[in-house]
């Protein structure tokens, strides 16, 4: 995995199940992926005023590829609700 600081925000999740399911994704797609938790929601399990977000980071070469493999499945989840 690159070091931290070559490391950018492509995604962030309101829980830890998006999270993973988005990271598996990537990772399957030959992209490593890192999750930055915000602590306080993951020690009270709270998902409210950003208190469960999720940040999804990648390497910063690898970023543009990752919002491509993601965008997919945001379409998707729009479509389903449209439905």
């Amino acid at each position: 995995m690159a070091k931290r600081k070559h490391l950018v925000v492509v995604h962030i999740a309101q829980g830890e199940l998006e999270a993973s399911v988005i990271k598996s994704h990537l990772e399957c797609e030959g992209i490593p992926a890192v999750l930055q938790y915000e602590s306080v929601g993951r020690v009270f399990g709270l998902t409210v005023d950003g208190l469960g977000e999720i940040r999804i980071l990648v390497p910063q070469e690898l970023a543009e590829r990752a919002k491509e493999v993601i965008k997919p499945r945001e379409l998707g989840e729009a479509g389903d609700e449209a439905m």
